[in-house]
């Protein structure tokens, strides 16, 4: 028998959870049931990142046995990592640890060729790894939205979707400049970014703003992005 590829998806630190007295990790149960139904193995990884600071090297130590990553969705990543002051009241569940480990997750990913799916936060984080940075707050926020996105034909995200997909969003945030060698495959009407590649990337790259985990067991689009992931791991 096969053994399923290993796709590490990095933890969310959660102030309470139903089943603990205390503080606990928690990863969204659709997406882990995204990467199973694709036929891949996720990997919920604790964040450790000390005082805010992590090397990619030491994060590449942990988790070198990784086939793919998978970067989720989650809260704001603090503007100062992208050179902003806190603007926005808007702007929240800011943490110094989860910033330092993702962004150091998607440095090594990157650079190590090893497969990556960045997810809403995670897509954002990729753009403030790479140089770019955000817009705090936007004007109409795209939370509670289902709306279609029109894909650039001759993308990797195409080669997966088609030119069209109904992407469930959930966001206030957005990529604004977007970083090095970053190119948008995918937006929405109002212009927000909802999908990018990275041309001459050392691995399999993708990133999308929306959350296919949402509408992964009813949209076999969403299960697509998925099974990419789990393909490119395997090979």
């Amino acid at each position: 028998m096969a053994v399923a590829p290993l796709v590490i998806i990095p933890a969310r630190f959660s102030a309470s959870a139903s089943a603990h007295r205390y503080r606990a990790l928690s990863t969204a149960r659709t997406l882990s049931e995204g990467v199973l139904r694709a036929g891949g193995e996720p990997l919920t990884v604790h964040p450790w990142a000390p005082g805010g600071a992590v090397d990619p090297d030491v994060v590449g130590q942990r988790l070198g046995y990784a086939d793919a990553v998978l970067l989720p969705g989650g809260g704001d990543l603090d503007p100062a990592r992208y050179g902003q002051v806190t603007a926005s009241d808007d702007v929240y569940d800011v943490d110094a640890e989860q910033d330092a480990f993702d962004l150091a997750v998607a440095r090594w990913a990157l650079g190590a060729g090893v497969p990556l799916l960045a997810v809403c936060r995670g897509w954002q984080i990729v753009n403030v790894a790479l140089g770019g940075d955000l817009e705090q707050h936007m004007a109409t926020p795209h939370r509670h939205v289902v709306h279609d996105v029109r894909v650039d034909e001759g993308s990797r995200l195409a080669s997966i979707v088609g030119t069209s997909t109904a992407a469930s969003c959930f966001h206030h945030q957005r990529a604004a400049r977007l970083g090095e060698g970053l190119v948008p495959v995918a937006r929405a009407t109002d212009g927000t970014v909802e999908a990018a590649e990275l041309p001459g990337a050392r691995g399999w790259f993708l990133a999308v703003q929306w959350h296919p985990e949402d509408t992964v067991d009813t949209d076999p689009d969403q299960l697509a992005l998925f099974r990419a992931l789990v393909t490119a791991a395997a090979s």
